[in-house]
């Protein structure tokens, strides 16, 4: 299946704000929508994501990320693509209550998760392990019978447990990707020389620049 990456540039694009985002508060499956500085990020990060040409737009089917693709969708006239698998992480019973409430009512659990266990968000949750085989399964139907840069509309811990997945990075090193900010995004092209994906930007908020020298010692 390798052979279908060439010519494929993955962008995962983290939703803009939402007052939850503000407040600190699991948001998980709830469905909260973008709140008017959400609107104004993802507009602004349409424009230069439009810069890339994208070829296909693939969106979580929760509202805050279907409101940031369709910024998107509407510069580059081109529908979006809903896959229920690119949903945030079910954060069981931790989801509406900020980070100092989890932590208070559900310590032990909370601050293990938050340092990088496997174990499922909010007891009756998802497992970080379980967040990336879906996401990948997604990740993996939209670049199907595609070339080109094809964006992925995601949340903030779907995209980190895409990336850790894609890469290949044992599970424990997953934490040591930073986070995306609000409406920012992180960009993969496939190797076909080393025969893997490849971060080109983190946390971006650019269109890549060519790394030229990149096959040579300087």
């Amino acid at each position: 299946m390798s052979e279908s990456f060439d010519g494929v540039t993955l962008v995962i694009w983290r939703h803009g704000q939402t007052d939850w985002n503000i407040e600190n508060r699991f948001q998980g499956h709830s469905d909260i929508p973008l709140n008017q500085t959400g609107h104004f990020q993802a507009t602004h990060a349409a424009r230069i994501l439009a810069g890339m040409s994208p070829v296909k737009i693939v969106a979580s089917d929760l509202i805050r990320t279907q409101e940031t693709a369709a910024k998107l969708s509407e510069i580059v006239g081109m529908p979006i693509e809903t896959d229920p698998r690119l949903r945030e992480t079910n954060g069981g019973n931790w989801e509406g209550r900020t980070g100092e409430e989890n932590r208070a009512n559900d310590s032990a659990r909370f601050i293990g998760w938050i340092s990088g266990d496997d174990g499922p968000a909010g007891e009756t949750g998802e497992r970080r392990s379980e967040v990336a085989a879906r996401a990948k399964e997604a990740a993996y139907a939209a670049i199907s019978a595609s070339t080109g840069t094809i964006v992925l509309v995601t949340h903030g811990g779907t995209a980190r447990c895409l990336l850790g997945s894609l890469l290949n990075l044992e599970f424990d090193d997953w934490g040591s990707l930073g986070g995306l900010s609000n409406a920012q995004w992180s960009v993969l092209q496939y190797s076909r020389y080393l025969k893997r994906w490849t971060l080109v930007e983190h946390n971006a908020g650019s269109i890549p620049e060519p790394v030229f020298g990149n096959e040579a010692v300087n």
